[in-house]
């Protein structure tokens, strides 16, 4: 049975031909594009990156189907899914030997959040963290170096670290006849303090 030192071994063959293609002046920006639509009458977001397609949905508290995570748990798992490959990238890179590789990521996110009396609650996810759970031979200061090396080389770990600057454009495609956001079977109303579903 392979282990994940197995792939440890791979993983170096590929570091290190990706490090000789930057040292030769061969290697270039790579282009990341996702596209997201809304689904009809469930409103699932559909992300769609390359060939594959991941479903978003929001909770039934949040008028959802629970189809999928939310927006801000992608964000923690794909947090999570950077410093697990960093980790692995990494002890490649350095031959850490690694049984067994898990992070948990943690956040919070408040829906009071910049609501009169609550502007001081950021919007976004906040109080984020994680843990990582390795199991591996190696001396602790050669796991303690894996992991700054880590804390310095994981791209989305330093886009949540650092202030970026985000384009952004609407392009608007009118249609001939508005349709009421609110009428028969999707009418949504409020009772009781309860969203309910007509």
């Amino acid at each position: 049975m392979t282990s994940l030192n197995h792939y440890l071994s791979e993983k170096r063959s590929a570091v290190l031909a990706r490090e000789a293609l930057v040292e030769a002046g061969n290697a270039s920006p790579n282009s990341l594009s996702a596209k997201v639509s809304a689904e009809g009458r469930s409103g699932v977001r559909r992300i769609r990156i390359r060939d594959h397609q991941v479903i978003s949905d929001s909770p039934p508290d949040f008028a959802g189907y629970n189809l999928g995570p939310s927006s801000p748990e992608l964000q923690l798992g794909v947090l999570g899914s950077c410093v697990t490959h960093i980790f692995l990238i990494q002890a490649a890179s350095r031959q850490v030997p690694i049984d067994r590789l898990e992070v948990e990521v943690s956040g919070k996110i408040d829906p009071r959040g910049g609501k009169p009396g609550y502007e001081s609650i950021p919007i976004w996810p906040h109080d984020i963290g994680y843990t990582v759970h390795i199991d591996s031979p190696a001396s602790a200061e050669d796991v303690q170096a894996l992991f700054e090396a880590v804390e310095k080389n994981c791209p989305i770990l330093n886009l949540l670290k650092n202030p970026q600057t985000i384009r952004a454009e609407i392009r608007h495609h009118k249609t001939n006849e508005a349709a009421s956001p609110i009428e028969g079977e999707s009418a949504i109303t409020a009772a009781d303090g309860v969203v309910q579903k007509k």
